[in-house]
């Protein structure tokens, strides 16, 4: 695509994975730090094309080896207005998979690049290379920015100064959409950015949901339709409200039957458990249902220990990602505990029982106050039984459907063995049997559960959750 380059570049290189062993260096990542960020400036304010690296460049780095990395852009144009931001920063997920032998994985604070040895082997030594072709992408496919110059900065000490920075600008981002709410519009926007790597993923951004990437809101998506009407944002007409508690539009269910290929045809945008929102990858945060204890836990990806289910952060996104809807696991942006109608239908606040402490501090003034100090952290849970003794002690709202589900008379035994899986003593919806295809495999150690099908053939005579043996 252009000669001046030690690597190809082409749409065709998306979704390409670098394995450890095949990686030569990663870059920032859960066991590092960095981030992306675009800024809007003045057209004179930038030397279009200006490249500035802080820090080692690639042909400085030890085969192998684990680097902080930030990635700031400066754009600039008559169009170019600070609403255009964040799009233009989500795009750099794209162009820099465009590249062959670079994996860019996640946005924001999260960013996660890794590149493979082949590309070094080609020539691919320093970092100059990946910017000029990015702002070159960034140039071609998005015309409204007429100037662009990036400073990557691999000094750690840097990297953190400059974090503390941008972790400013992404609050005032999302800050905007506090008092706009999902009945005051009649478009949501969707983004199909992620579809490389999770092709029926149907990413609906609402203003009391933002993308499960945490990078795009409301008020972005609404600006990059507009400048760009092919790109990957673009306006979805809500039609009628099925169903204002789980936020269900029958304008959504069409785009949803349509982007994902008509394998799924319903979506309800505020819902765990039924029929909900999919789940891309690039998510922040994976939620996940403790039948135990019939409550809903969260685990970001900065939290390396195993929540109370036995499970990492690694092992619940692995079976959450890749678009589906997953019973039981939901992607979400961090932005999303935030809203007034966070997963609303199924409790909101009131069915959370754990996350992760400092998850948990990042929206503590968002908590209800009448639970917050009820929701338990790694701190005072560590497993299944450490977290009941918590809810019980804390009289979590949570405790009050375990005494009304056992005064609950006994059904019939075969009865309740053909209630869906959602109905069983655990209060979750009704199940339905087309979205059996899309249940995990629970693995992992020290507890989970085991879902065990019987004489399953068109129909299911017996669905049974047991504890893992």
């Amino acid at each position: 695509m252009a000669d001046e380059f030690p690597f190809e570049i082409s749409p065709m290189f998306e979704g390409e994975r670098v394995r450890k062993d095949d990686m030569y260096v990663e870059l920032a990542g859960p066991k590092s730090k960095g981030f992306e960020l675009v800024n809007a400036v003045g057209i004179d304010e930038i030397e279009d094309g200006k490249f500035t690296l802080i820090g080692p460049d690639i042909s400085e780095m030890e085969e192998g080896g684990r680097y902080p990395l930030a990635m700031i852009y400066r754009i600039a144009g008559e169009l170019v207005e600070p609403d255009l931001e964040a799009i233009v920063e989500r795009r750099n997920h794209d162009f820099q998979n465009y590249i062959q032998g670079v994996m860019h994985l996640n946005q924001r604070y999260d960013v996660w690049i890794r590149i493979n040895k082949d590309a070094i082997a080609k020539g691919l030594k320093s970092f100059e290379h990946i910017a000029k072709a990015s702002m070159m992408l960034f140039k071609n496919e998005l015309t409204f920015i007429e100037k662009i110059e990036a400073t990557y900065i691999t000094d750690l000490e840097k990297v953190e100064e400059e974090l503390a920075k941008a972790m400013e600008r992404y609050a005032a981002r999302d800050e905007r959409t506090r008092n706009l709410h999902d009945e005051d519009v009649e478009e949501f926007y969707g983004c199909s950015l992620c579809q490389s790597f999770a092709p029926t993923s149907v990413c609906v951004i609402s203003p009391d949901r933002i993308a499960l990437c945490g990078a795009i809101n409301w008020f972005d998506g609404r600006a990059a339709a507009k400048v760009d009407p092919e790109g990957p944002q673009f306006a979805i007409k809500k039609g009628e409200c099925l169903d204002e508690l789980s936020g269900e539009y029958s304008g959504v269910n069409e785009v949803a039957q349509k982007l994902s290929g008509g394998e799924y045809n319903r979506i309800k945008i505020h819902s765990f458990f039924e029929f909900p929102h999919t789940s891309c990858g690039c998510f922040e945060v994976v939620g996940f249902y403790v039948p135990e204890v019939d409550g809903i836990g969260w685990v970001d990806r900065d939290f390396t220990g195993n929540a109370p289910n036995g499970l990492a952060f690694s092992t619940m996104a692995g079976q959450t990602g890749g678009g589906k809807q997953v019973m039981g696991f939901l992607g979400v942006g961090i932005n999303y505990f935030r809203s007034p109608k966070f997963i609303q239908s199924d409790g909101g606040w009131n069915r959370v029982v754990w996350m992760p402490k400092h998850l948990k501090d990042k929206v503590l003034e968002d908590i209800p106050a009448d639970i917050v100090d009820k929701v338990a952290t790694e701190e005072d849970a560590q497993d299944i039984d450490t977290l009941k003794k918590f809810l019980t002690e804390k009289g979590h709202p949570i405790v009050e459907r375990w005494t009304t589900e056992e005064e609950e008379p006994a059904e019939d035994e075969s009865v309740a063995e053909t209630r869906a899986i959602g109905m069983l003593q655990v209060g979750m919806p009704a199940f339905d049997p087309a979205m059996l295809q899309n249940l995990p495999p629970m693995t992992g150690g020290g507890g989970g559960v085991k879902i065990t099908l019987k004489n399953a053939k068109i129909s299911i005579d017996k669905i049974i959750l047991s504890n893992k043996e």
